[in-house]
Parts: C-alpha cells; structure tokens; sequence
C-alpha cells in the first residue's frame, strides 16, 4: 500500500492527480489538499470521472507546519508531493521531518520577499533528513527535472566529460490570450525580471534580465522562435554533481507580444514584490496582477501548439570531441484530451508522477537525505517519460551545430 499526499490544486497538481490515478497499483491512495477546498474538489471530480479512482480531498495552509503536519498524520502518506508555491518549500520539508514521511517537490526554494530561488536552503536540510531516515527529492519537474535526467542520461552513455550545457525550453503553443503566463504567473514573472546568471569561468555569472537573445528553430516542424538567455535552478545543481561542465546555459522562448506587455508592466510598476499602500491597504503590485491575469489551469481548453524542452550538450567521448541534443516534443492539445490540462503543467506534473513512483518502489533514492534528480540512475526515469507520456529523441549533432544551437 503506497498512499500519497498532494499539496497544491493549480495545472500541476491536477496533472499529478490525473496520472497518480492511471497507476492504482502505485498509487493505492490519493488525497489532494490545497488551501482552497474547491479547487481539489473540481480535480477531485475530474479524476473520477475519468478513471472511475476515488481521491480524497482536504484543506490546509501549507505555510503552517502544525496544520499541515496534523493532516500529514491524519492522512498517513508514504509520500508527500508539494506542487505548491516555491514558497513554501521549507514549511513543507519541515513538517514532513516532524511528522515522519518522505518528501518530493518539482521547484526549489524562493524567499516570498526577494526574487533568488536557490539550492541551498534546501540542501541545508540533508543531515535532518538523513537523521530521521527520510528521503527528500528535489526538483522532479521537467526543467528542473527531466533535463537534470537527461543531462545525467548523457553522461553515463555518451560522455567521459560534460563540457557545455545549453537547456532549452520552447513553448510552441497559442492559447488565444492577449497576455498569459503558462504557469503561475507571480512566479513566472518573478523568474523572467530576475537578473540572469550564467554558469562560467567556475562562477555564476550576471548580466541583465532578458539581454542576451538569439533565434532557436526547433526539430519536427515545432518553428522558429526567440530564446533568451535567464537564470534556472537546475544549473546550480548540475554544475555541483557535475564538476566538469564548464559552461551551462539556460534558454527559454518568450514571444515578441509578451516581451512588450511584461516591459508595459514593469515600466507602471506592476510586476513589482514590495508593498504598496492602496486604499489604506497594503498590496503587492504582483500578486494583485496574478489576480487578474488568466489562470493557467484554464488555458488547456484553447491552446493549441507544442512545446520542445532539450539539451544541446558537448563534451569529449574517449579522447575526441562530441555532441548530442536529448530533447522531448509535447502536443497541447494531446495533454488536454487525457488529463484536461495544457503542456506546460503536463509536463512538470507527470516527471512529478514518475519521481514519486520510483521513490515509493525503492528504485530511486534508497539512502535518506536530500537529493537532486541527477543524482539517481537516470535509466529508469528515462524509460518512464516514453512510458508515461513524454517520449525522448536523442540525436548526434556536429560541435559546430551545438556551438551555433542550430539542432536541425
């Protein structure tokens, strides 16, 4: 009997319930909580309806320890997956120590009141952990997630030494709307106006928000988009577990109507995470702002498109020089018809699926403390993404090519 806690009822979360379901076999048990009892419900609903699994659903703060450690023993989870904010990483981590289960996230931690998501105050937690004999997995999402996986994958077969990283996310998809994030939108903002920083020279390097770009044409007919150059948290991973990278870079595409609706917002002040006084109250522009934008849990219903997340990596293989791009193509309109959701949360919420499988049948993480993805066997995992719905291609390319991040 494996029974598991989700924490969190946005798009992510409804993908984890959905394919949690699909395995009754892995996944005895299933009850979804959130601090609003009606989003569970509405999934809650969804999942029944689909699969004819019953989930139980509960309300609960996760900022509060006690109250979540309470449902935490009420429940009696083998596992604890938090799709929740990045916020609130460590409230969580702490409850699972107090109540004594495991514990897996796809995001790692960000201070509610400064835009820097590190590792670090997370991996703080590894001799807690080990201590209590429990076993904490960090970042199984898609990026991080999957391409810690991949970029692991890589290493064990087809390098002696990673070089040079370069992650790419593109999101191919339309979902018709004048201005929209395709996930959460205080903290897609957040992650898209931080300053960038690049790993080089064995440093983190800085430079401004959204100034390096170029153009990126994706395989299979995906398109041609702009990428541009931000910080991601999978790279200060990486580069610690894998020492020889000399470079990594992150890459994502954003589309010239967001780029000019997001300089709009942070030129009148909107995209700003301090106070403000409004009406004798005090608000965050930002949040304020995710209130009103649409809700990316609604988007699946019209967006159309793929997305293409890779891994453009070079290194040496037995004395010569070598590149190859791991990368997965993920259908919008596919996603919504089996689950009702749209790539982007489908493709975070089923690598949180397969993380949580594969620590409940002990084929990941059997020593406790905390651990990144890349630090398991990535065969396993690799195999799950072409079983569970986020089939890979790998393919050779030219050092030049990589060089270039030209894949086609």
């Amino acid at each position: 009997m494996s029974s598991v806690l989700i924490i969190g009822a946005g798009g992510v979360g409804s993908v984890v319930a959905h394919k949690c379901a699909q395995l009754p076999n892995t996944f005895t048990e299933i009850t979804l909580a959130s601090r609003t009892l009606s989003k569970c419900e509405t999934i809650a609903e969804s999942v029944n309806q689909r699969y004819q699994v019953p989930i139980s659903t509960a309300q609960v703060d996760a900022d509060n320890v006690s109250e979540t450690v309470a449902l935490i023993q009420k429940v009696q989870p083998s596992l604890v997956i938090n799709v929740a904010l990045p916020y609130q990483d460590l409230p969580l981590m702490d409850a699972c120590l107090e109540a004594g289960v495991h514990y897996l996230d796809t995001a790692n931690y960000e201070p509610p009141n400064e835009a820097k998501f590190e590792y670090h105050w997370q991996w703080a937690y590894q001799e807690r952990f080990e201590k209590a004999g429990l076993k904490a997995l960090l970042g199984s999402g898609f990026d991080p997630g999957v391409t810690n996986v991949f970029t692991a994958w890589a290493l064990k077969h087809h390098f002696d030494e990673i070089h040079y990283l370069d992650i790419v996310d593109v999101n191919g998809g339309d979902h018709g709307q004048a201005f929209a994030t395709n996930f959460n939108p205080e903290i897609n903002i957040r992650e898209v106006t931080a300053p960038c920083r690049h790993w080089e020279d064995g440093a983190f390097q800085e430079t401004p928000a959204m100034s390096t770009h170029q153009s990126f044409t994706c395989p299979e007919g995906v398109g041609t988009y702009s990428i541009y150059r931000m910080y991601h948290e999978e790279m200060e991973s990486l580069t610690k577990h894998i020492p020889t990278i000399k470079r990594a870079q992150f890459w994502m595409s954003f589309s010239d109507n967001y780029i000019k609706h997001l300089e709009v917002l942070q030129n009148v002040g909107m995209t700003r995470i301090d106070e403000v006084e409004y009406n004798g109250q005090k608000i965050i522009p930002l949040q304020f702002l995710k209130a009103v934008l649409p809700d990316p849990g609604d988007l699946g219903k019209t967006t159309t498109g793929r997305t293409c997340i890779g891994c453009i990596i070079r290194g040496n293989r037995k004395g010569k020089e070598k590149a190859i791009y791991v990368y997965n193509i993920c259908n919008h309109e596919a996603c919504f018809e089996e689950v009702g959701s749209q790539g982007v949360s489908y493709t975070t919420g089923v690598p949180a699926m397969i993380g949580a499988k594969l620590m409940l049948d002990g084929t990941w993480t059997s020593e406790a403390g905390v651990w990144n993805m890349e630090q398991n066997d990535p065969d396993p995992f690799m195999d799950a993404l072409n079983q569970y719905g986020l089939p890979w291609t790998c393919v050779e390319l030219t050092p030049e090519a990589a060089k270039s991040l030209t894949v086609t």
